[in-house]
């Protein structure tokens, strides 16, 4: 994983948890277990993005969307992670929506990236399958 660790406030996760990245959305991104739910698995994500992890996001891409690369803009700084709407996607769910506002800065502009994201477990593995961008 490459990233520039300025990207990381004080070492807090970008997912805005509130907990430290290292114990949060960085145990997912090192491999180390797995997101119990599709919220969980949208934050990790979104903090993959942060850091520039594209192996992480390609990893948690359901195989029916996955792309075969993944090139994430350098450039591109996000800011924060609102979370509109959760519909299923818990432990014991197959499938799961999360509605999310993220944040960003490009170029000195600000912008807001609002999706309704589609989840899908597999045994004990969640998936992101794909996104309504609105």
């Amino acid at each position: 994983m490459t990233f520039d660790s300025a990207r990381l406030r004080n070492g807090a996760c970008p997912c805005l948890s509130g907990e430290q990245y290292d114990a949060c959305c960085g145990r997912f991104h090192r491999g180390e277990g797995e997101a119990p739910t599709a919220e969980q698995l949208m934050r990790s994500r979104y903090s993959a993005f942060v850091v520039l992890d594209p192996a992480y996001l390609l990893r948690t891409c359901h195989a029916s969307s996955r792309p075969t690369s993944m090139d994430l803009d350098s450039d591109m700084e996000w800011r924060r992670l609102d979370i509109v709407s959760v519909s299923n996607g818990g432990p014991l769910d197959t499938t799961g929506t999360v509605e999310f506002a993220a944040h960003y800065r490009l170029d000195g502009e600000r912008g807001v990236q609002r999706e309704r994201s589609r989840f899908v477990r597999e045994g004990k593995r969640w998936f992101y399958v794909d996104g309504d961008v609105r």
